[in-house]
């Protein structure tokens, strides 16, 4: 039997939606049939998934910016990244707009590193991971970045560096540490494998944010 993850639908009985937040997530109860017959409540985190960047320099080494995540009251050291809460927006045209305006640097060269979902047992967000690498300054003024994107420091740090990071337990963020290690294993394997930056993502969401449903409302 092949390993691979497979669209599938046990059937839902109800769907109300509980919580509608205006900004990005909204929040559905359903009862779902189980296989054995019973019926189960399940809530649903309603998110609109997003897009997140390991940008690779000609030295090997991987673009990390902080930027304060107030639920967990941390000071982060993250991978460039954004949601994809704006209607009909291609997916690696966000990939690179967040780049541009995260760190002020544009990539020549673009593939698909990983596409998770971050957390399946409460979550719809579905994140695509890209590779970027032939990294440039970006021309002209940088973006303004507002709330937490105020003041994001910037790092560069050796591919080695970053794996020691998170497994030494210093890197938190989900897709900062799955990006790491899977830029460090599709370097050891010369690149080879990659997906295209343009390759079908069947997992991504239609759900645009929380503020787009209540727009459409």
């Amino acid at each position: 039997m092949p390993i691979r993850d497979e669209p599938a639908s046990y059937d839902v009985t109800s769907s109300e939606l509980v919580y509608r937040s205006g900004h990005v997530i909204d929040v559905r109860r359903e009862q779902v049939t189980m296989p054995g017959g019973d019926s189960a409540t399940r809530d649903v985190v309603q998110h609109p998934g997003a897009v997140a960047i390991i940008p690779v320099d000609a030295q090997d080494r991987i673009l990390l910016l902080q930027q304060y995540r107030h639920p967990v009251r941390q000071l982060l050291w993250e991978t460039p990244a954004g949601l994809l809460d704006e209607p009909g927006e291609d997916p690696l045209e966000a990939a690179k707009r967040e780049l541009f305006e995260e760190a002020h640097v544009r990539a020549a060269r673009w593939d698909v590193l990983l596409d998770v979902f971050t957390s399946p047992g409460m979550s719809s967000e579905a994140v695509r991971i890209y590779l970027a690498r032939d990294v440039a300054a970006a021309d002209g003024p940088r973006h303004a970045g507002e709330h937490e994107e105020a003041d994001m420091p910037i790092e560069w740090v050796p591919v080695e560096e970053a794996v020691r990071l998170a497994f030494n337990g210093d890197l938190h963020n989900p897709l900062t540490v799955m990006g790491v290690l899977a830029v460090a294993t599709a370097r050891a394997n010369r690149w080879s494998g990659l997906r295209p930056a343009d390759s079908p993502w069947p997992q991504m969401g239609e759900f645009r944010g929380s503020a787009a449903e209540a727009r459409r409302a």
